[in-house]
């Protein structure tokens, strides 16, 4: 059984064929998503506001609460679904590309009018990765560090930064969240754009975005590691720098997917 018929019975529509992109076509994506964003900055950093709060909130939850552990999967997680949540910055790069109104009304039309069932059913799968993710995460802390409870915040990076068993959650947690960050990548890199663009049904999107990492490793691997770097970027202002991070982010996934589909 394919993908495709898993997610849309009787239903499998032609995969788009993908292109080998180099360093080049990432350049051409963030330079023009930068311009997009610089076209209509004021509806874009609308969009985006709930992010930068929702990551405060997370914090702030995290150090009341004494779960300082969930800190760095959460924070971590957050980029694992947000390709869903930049839906509307995909629309509107692909108004302002046709020369169609930008206006933040139509920014989530492909959610509610055009293609809501495959962009639900892909966006449960990045949930699902998202709840895996911080299911190992938590497991890995539990086989480290037991029951064990820390006064503060500074004491449990303390216990993380100087013990052997801090070291190793380190660098078992960075290896299971690079794998988690992959397969997130492989589902989400251009499907979500595509299915915005052509209605397309979810398994054959998410089957043409693995298909594009596949033909594309070092291109992609670059795309992740830009991806990544930006939004460490971002939430070491306290989040904040996620509300000029996440909406550049977003539109230049979507002119990736242009340059990557030949669309």
């Amino acid at each position: 059984m394919t993908v495709s018929s898993t997610f849309s019975p009787g239903y499998a529509a032609a995969r788009p064929a993908v292109r080998r992109i180099g360093t080049a076509d990432l350049i051409t994506a963030l330079r023009k998503g930068t311009e997009d964003f610089l076209d209509n900055p004021t509806h874009i950093l609308f969009i985006v506001m709930i992010y930068p709060i929702a990551g405060v909130i997370i914090a702030a939850a995290t150090f009341e609460n004494n779960l300082a552990p969930l800190l760095f999967p959460l924070a971590s997680g957050f980029a694992l679904i947000g390709p869903f949540a930049a839906i509307g910055l995909y629309e509107m790069s692909r108004r302002r590309e046709q020369g169609l109104s930008t206006d933040l009304m139509q920014a989530y039309a492909p959610l509610t009018t055009r293609s809501p069932r495959a962009l639900l059913a892909i966006g449960l799968v990045l949930t699902a990765i998202f709840l895996a993710w911080l299911t190992v995460a938590m497991g890995l802390y539990r086989a480290l560090f037991g029951g064990t409870t820390h006064a503060s915040v500074l004491g449990f990076a303390a216990e993380i930064l100087t013990t052997p068993r801090g070291w190793a959650l380190i660098v078992l947690g960075n290896l299971a969240g690079a794998a988690f960050s992959l397969l997130a990548l492989a589902v989400s890199a251009v499907s979500i754009p595509l299915v915005v663009d052509r209605d397309t049904d979810a398994g054959t999107a998410i089957e043409t975005s693995v298909e594009l990492v596949r033909e594309n490793p070092r291109a992609m691997a670059l795309w992740g590691a830009i991806v990544a770097g930006l939004l460490v970027l971002g939430m070491a202002s306290l989040f904040v720098g996620l509300a000029l991070v996440l909406p550049i982010l977003g539109h230049a996934t979507w002119h990736l997917y242009r340059r990557a589909l030949g669309a």
